[in-house]
């Protein structure tokens, strides 16, 4: 997905726009200052600033004149106008044209801690889980920075009841790693973002949803055999927004085959969403949890650094 933002020299309202979308995104955004309303007519400019999304304006009305290189101003959901538009409209708009794995990714990425002391307890919790199947105790503030993050999330009583990819309850999905401790991941995905974060073997264990088909993924010195070999997975979340587990974990399923997975889609209308591949499945899944550990203590890489292969495709 491309995001540019279109601007007329020193646009009070520029930045505004680009400090929304920064909370709702992680994708590049580029900016171009128009000068001209030749250039501004050409490129889809209805004022200033305006975002193109792949080319085109989310937020365009019905019978729009365009407005060139006018102050262009935004209505909240309250009607108010506004500068720019807020970091949940924009998270509706981009979530109506992008991919559901670009989502995805942007969602966990904001979630990781930049803040030293809490990374450095997120990495902690995430070793323990992949060392022992169990979280370590924290400091109950960090765990409550982390859990207000989306980075964990936190039972009623304090204590971590996810840390994704990591479940502290039995889920669908088991991971076997390195043949010595059993874990619970949060969906399919996260599952086999496993592997790659702690650079060990792993074997998931999962169904399909549809009709508990045993679904199994050993992945050894970075190459994964899927069984059944027509299996997919789908990668959805609920358009109500929210953290993670509430609103998309429950629908990153594994799936025997294509067709099994379109009568779920079917019927779960109002969970947008697409089938992805293995290759696809097991590229997101890394590129969400394989860098977690860096800059800490982890486990051995692949041996020989070799990328992640799928087998039956």
């Amino acid at each position: 997905m491309r995001l540019e933002v279109l601007h007329v020299p020193d646009c009070p309202n520029l930045l505004p726009l680009l400090e929304h979308l920064a909370e709702v995104t992680d994708l590049p955004v580029v900016t171009r200052v128009v000068e001209t309303e030749a250039d501004a007519a050409r490129l889809g400019m209805a004022g200033s600033p305006t975002l193109l999304v792949d080319g085109k304006d989310p937020f365009a009305a019905d019978g729009d004149c365009g407005r060139g290189l006018a102050c262009r101003l935004y209505r909240d959901d309250d009607g108010r106008i506004v500068s720019a538009p807020s970091a949940d409209q924009l998270r509706a708009a981009l979530a109506g044209v992008a991919p559901p794995t670009e989502i995805l990714s942007a969602w966990r990425t904001r979630a990781v801690p930049l803040n030293a002391k809490e990374r450095a307890a997120h990495q902690a919790i995430l070793r323990a889980f992949a060392a022992a199947g169990r979280p370590s105790a924290q400091d109950p503030a960090v765990l409550r920075a982390l859990h207000d993050a989306d980075a964990i999330r936190l039972t009623s009583y304090g204590e971590i009841a996810v840390a994704y990819p990591f479940s502290a309850t039995p889920t669908r999905h088991r991971v076997r790693i390195g043949d010595r401790v059993d874990v619970y991941a949060m969906c399919a995905v996260d599952a086999l973002g496993i592997a790659p974060m702690v650079g060990e073997d792993t074997v998931i264990s999962s169904v399909d949803v549809t009709t508990g088909r045993p679904i199994t993924v050993v992945t050894r010195d970075g190459r994964s055999t899927w069984s059944p070999d027509t299996a997919v997975v789908f990668v959805g979340a609920d358009a109500g927004g929210g953290p993670s587990a509430d609103c998309c974990c429950d629908y990153l399923n594994f799936f025997a085959d294509r067709s099994a997975g379109d009568r779920w889609m079917a019927a779960h209308p109002g969970v947008p969403g697409q089938l992805i591949s293995h290759h696809e499945a097991e590229e997101l899944g890394a590129r969400l949890f394989g860098h977690l550990l860096d800059g800490g203590a982890r486990l051995p890489a692949h041996p020989g650094g070799e990328p992640r292969r799928s087998g039956g495709e």
